[in-house]
C-alpha cells in the first residue's frame, strides 16, 4: 500500500466509524501521546531502562501504526499530500546525506 492509499483508507475509516476528524490540535496532542508510547517500549525493551511486567505484552508495532494513523488523519485534514511530500523529503535527503553519511567516521 503506498502512502496516498493509506491516506484514502483513514479518511474512509473516519467516514465509516468516526463522527468527524478530531481537530488538529486534538490530533496533535494524541500524536504526542502515540510517540510517547513508542518512547515507553523502546526506553525499556532497548534502552537502559528496565521493563514492567505491565511493558512487556505492548506491541511497539501497534504502538507504530497508532502513530501512523495520527500522522495520516492531520495530513488529511491539513490537505497535505503526504505521497508526494515523503517522495520530495526522499529525493531532498539522498542528495544531500547520501555523501555525507558515506563519510562519517562514525558510522564505520
Amino acid at each position: 500500500m503506498n502512502i496516498k492509499n493509506a491516506q484514502n483508507e483513514v479518511d474512509q475509516w473516519i467516514k465509516a466509524h468516526g463522527v468527524r476528524y478530531f481537530n488538529e490540535l486534538t490530533n496533535m496532542a494524541q500524536l504526542t501521546e502515540e510517540v510517547g508510547e513508542v518512547a515507553r517500549i523502546i526506553a525499556r525493551r532497548y534502552g537502559e531502562q528496565s521493563e514492567k511486567p505491565s511493558d512487556r505484552d505492548k506491541d511497539l508495532g501497534e504502538e507504530l501504526a497508532d502513530v501512523l494513523f495520527v500522522v495520516l488523519c492531520l495530513a488529511n485534514q491539513t490537505g497535505i499530500d503526504l505521497q508526494a511530500s515523503f517522495d520530495k523529503k526522499l529525493e531532498l535527503k539522498t542528495k544531500r546525506d547520501h555523501q555525507r553519511h558515506q563519510d562519517n567516521k562514525k558510522l564505520k
